[in-house]
């Protein structure tokens, strides 16, 4: 039973990680005050989030990866910025419920050594 619940657990964190992006894509698309500017917001922004995981959160693959504090910080900047980029997009329950989760994976995630 544990083994299966920790890897629903990281399932979790992936699935987190892909509505990260999707959160700041629809913040980005709604934000802007014309087309351009949606676009640029709605697919930089999940860009800029891929770039900055791919430098320093990527689990296996990282180019500086990070452990530790430095690690937590990442983590509650990355998903924090998915949750508040629901709430700036005028989707506040999502966001929080966004952050809830995530909340309870990096517990579990902490708990059980992942």
């Amino acid at each position: 039973m544990i083994p299966l619940a920790r890897n629903a657990n990281l399932l979790v964190t992936f699935l987190l990680e892909l509505g990260v992006l999707a959160s700041v894509g629809y913040w980005g698309f709604v934000t802007g005050s014309n087309w351009p500017v949606r676009l640029l917001l709605g697919l930089g922004g999940p860009a800029l989030f891929i770039v900055a995981w791919a430098i320093f959160g990527a689990p296996n693959g990282a180019m500086i990866p990070l452990t530790g504090l430095a690690r937590a910080v990442l983590e509650v900047l990355w998903f924090g910025g998915g949750a508040a980029a629901l709430v700036m997009a005028g989707r506040v329950v999502p966001g929080i419920a966004f952050a809830a989760v995530f909340v309870v994976n990096a517990a579990l995630r902490l708990i059980w050594n992942q």
